[in-house]
């Protein structure tokens, strides 16, 4: 029990040095990429496979999300946009557990922890890993356009009706921020 709070301390650290090391060594510039947003194909939070083609002509906010993170509580702001703008904006979640392991759950209890607690009824994939050696080709893509890689849980990409990168925007933005908002509405 002693060695409790040492654990807890270097988790801490772990946390900041992380952040720290994707701001400032991360690369900032824009990579060239091939293919189109419309060209991936990724299961959802049930197992059945969702074609991008089928969001072609829509406005995408695509965000990292977790379950047991100090940020979570956007799952609501989350959910609010897309009954509030759900004609104007298709919010696409993707749990991932790059970030202190803050999301641990299988995507059932992924699934089951949205369903009951947030209501989350917007389109939820499979978990994936948004940085690092085994990033997903979604946020590989994603990362190549805006030179920006999540540094924490809940980044968001706002994807014009043509499938190009419009905005990254950090955990700390709520989704119904009017830095979002003004671009979903003309």
């Amino acid at each position: 029990m002693r060695y409790k709070p040492v654990i807890i301390g270097l988790i801490i650290i772990m946390g900041i040095l992380a952040l720290f090391s994707e701001k400032f060594f991360s690369s900032s510039k824009k990579e060239e990429v091939s293919g189109s947003l419309y060209d991936f194909r990724i299961n959802s939070l049930n197992g059945t496979p969702v074609d991008f083609e089928r969001y072609r002509g829509r406005r995408l906010l695509i965000v990292n999300t977790a379950s047991k993170c100090g940020y979570t509580p956007q799952y609501e702001t989350l959910q609010k946009l897309h009954e509030a703008y759900g004609d104007k904006v298709t919010v696409l979640g993707f749990p991932a557990n790059n970030f202190l392991w803050q999301e641990p759950g299988t995507n059932a209890e992924i699934a089951n922890f949205c369903r009951r607690n947030y209501g989350v009824t917007f389109q939820m994939f499979e978990k994936v890993s948004v940085k690092g050696r085994d990033q997903h080709p979604l946020y590989q893509w994603l990362s190549a356009k805006t030179g920006k890689k999540p540094a924490w849980n809940f980044c968001k990409y706002l994807i014009s009706e043509d499938g190009e990168v419009t905005g990254f925007y950090g955990p700390k933005v709520s989704p119904l921020d009017e830095v979002i908002i003004k671009q979903l509405i003309p």
